[in-house]
């Protein structure tokens, strides 16, 4: 038996990358998942990914998945998402926003539309899933929000500065945000047996777009790890008891570690403790 066996789960920016990653595991412990993204087949996108290669590769380890072409800043579109989960496998259980946009470009030069483009993606796509899975996830009697975070939300402190840094206040931001939203849905949500978590990875994922924007070489390159770390903290935050979790802003080594999961845990979480919501 799978841990998440007769469960439903969307997954958002499951084209490739992390999102991938978790909609594949999710599948291989017995969910159906729904998988989100705009890039629907290979080609559409500069990168390498689609949603057609993720729901091919599941379908051929026996696993049940369904592509839905979102733009998560759109509520429309957010809806339609929500809407097709349930209409094609009768319910919804767990929601992994994974989808993210990053522009790494200073605030003198950042474009406006750029800006927002990125908070409606990176932020307002998580309120409004997740707004819209609660009626869906008491029906079942509980369920599972997890957010994807980055280290990015730990800001720089106070100067002063011995450099002008990499342009990432923007990516900062929003996942700062995010981390505040979970933690505060959490609270809201208490009663209702369903969890919602937040984590980042401890190290920089070996992704295609890691690898595009030169964060790191490739899937060798000591600075980073597997994306595999990721897909297991998820599965762990979205099955694990509500008490247990509820509420949990976290690293994906961090929280393997302290599960026994990872004996070689490593970067944040383990090596700095940083400070703000991802140490709470």
């Amino acid at each position: 038996m799978g841990k998440l066996d007769g469960k439903v789960a969307i997954v958002t920016g499951a084209s490739r990358g992390i999102g991938q990653t978790i909609a594949e595991l999710f599948a291989a412990e017995g969910a159906s998942v729904v998988c989100a993204a705009r890039t629907v087949n290979e080609g559409d996108h500069m990168l390498e990914g689609s949603l057609a290669s993720t729901v091919a590769g599941i379908e051929a380890a026996g696993g049940a998945a369904t592509a839905v072409a979102a733009n998560v800043s759109a509520e429309t579109d957010c809806q339609n998402l929500i809407d097709e989960a349930v209409r094609i496998y009768g319910r919804l259980d767990i929601v992994v926003n994974n989808a993210a946009l990053s522009y790494f470009v200073p605030i003198a030069d950042f474009d406006a539309n750029r800006w927002i483009r990125a908070f409606g993606v990176n932020v307002h796509g998580p309120f409004m899933l997740s707004k819209m899975a609660l009626p869906h996830m008491i029906k079942a009697g509980g369920g599972a929000i997890v957010n994807i975070s980055s280290g990015a939300a730990i800001g720089p402190g106070r100067g002063p500065y011995d450099n002008t840094g990499t342009g990432g206040t923007m990516y900062g931001a929003t996942k700062a945000a995010l981390e505040r939203f979970t933690q505060g849905l959490a609270q809201e949500v208490s009663d209702k047996n369903i969890a919602v978590t937040c984590f980042s990875p401890s190290q920089v994922v070996a992704t295609p777009g890691t690898v595009y924007h030169k964060l790191v070489t490739g899937p060798d390159d000591p600075r980073g790890e597997p994306a595999d770390y990721m897909a297991q903290a998820a599965l762990l935050l979205a099955t694990e008891p509500v008490e247990k979790v509820n509420g949990r802003v976290t690293y994906d080594q961090q929280i393997l570690a302290e599960y026994g999961l990872l004996d070689d845990a490593k970067g944040r979480g383990l090596i700095s403790q940083g400070s703000g919501y991802s140490q709470i």
